[in-house]
């Protein structure tokens, strides 16, 4: 677990809620299991089959294992956990602590969805990525060393989605190589976006048109396969594919 590391405390903070990932299993209570390919392919086209079986919980970190495994019509298997309707937060500050797999077509995520999701759908819950990293090799946008930091919310004009957000590029290797701790700060007025302590992107949630962003979120961890974005896996792509997650922390 070599890597970058963040405090159990903050000043003028107190830890709300964590998982370290402690003991054999994921704790049920805090966390459910997505279970199949959602909606054309969780609406972006991903090839992945979602099973409970891709997750598992030692040495006090998650483990999400994404393999090139044939179920149900997938050519792919992985996991995708969410807390919705057990644990849900509005502002603070989140850390996650997490190691990331590599390679063409892999869609690791550590991300949130407004609570009002059940109800009014998305985008117009709001969408808070607070990690997504797009595999393979290294361009302007994408690649094993960089990662993005995003937010999304419903246009009032249009109904369509609108977007926000920026990228953070380590100055060498691969976010497989140890770990890094992705972040948010959160409050009434704006989300920052961070990198081991390194503020990478901010925005401004005070326009009424931003209001998606004043609510409770709950957590959604994921490896997605392929999809609209990273593209299909190729002969470069080895698996099986891991991401592991040390802990989650949220503190207001």
């Amino acid at each position: 677990s070599e890597g970058y590391t963040t405090p159990l405390s903050y000043p003028n903070y107190t830890l709300v809620w964590q998982d370290e990932f402690d003991g054999n299993n994921l704790n049920t209570a805090d966390w459910n299991f997505e279970i199949g390919t959602g909606n054309g392919g969780w609406g972006n086209n991903e090839l992945q089959y979602y099973l409970e079986e891709n997750t598992s919980v030692a040495n006090g970190v998650l483990t999400i294992e994404a393999k090139q495994q044939s179920f149900g019509g997938s050519s792919y298997t992985s996991s995708r956990l969410t807390t919705e309707n057990k644990q849900a937060f509005q502002y603070g500050r989140i850390d996650i602590r997490a190691a990331l797999p590599e390679g063409q077509g892999i869609w690791p995520a550590l991300w949130m969805l407004g609570e009002s999701f059940a109800t009014s759908g998305w985008p117009r819950c709001g969408e808070i990525d607070i990690m997504e990293m797009v595999g393979g090799t290294t361009t302007a946008d994408r690649g094993d060393g960089i990662v993005h930091g995003t937010a999304h919310w419903e246009d009032d004009n249009t109904g369509m989605r609108a977007q926000f957000g920026d990228l953070n590029k380590l100055p060498s290797g691969s976010f497989s190589d140890e770990f890094h701790v992705f972040s948010i700060i959160w409050d009434d007025q704006k989300i920052e976006w961070y990198r081991d302590d390194i503020k990478y992107h901010t925005l401004d949630i005070t326009p009424s048109e931003l209001s998606e962003f004043n609510q409770k979120f709950f957590f959604i961890f994921n490896v997605a396969v392929g999809g609209n974005w990273p593209g299909s896996p190729d002969n470069t792509t080895e698996f099986p594919q891991k991401m592991y997650v040390d802990y989650v922390r949220v503190f207001q």
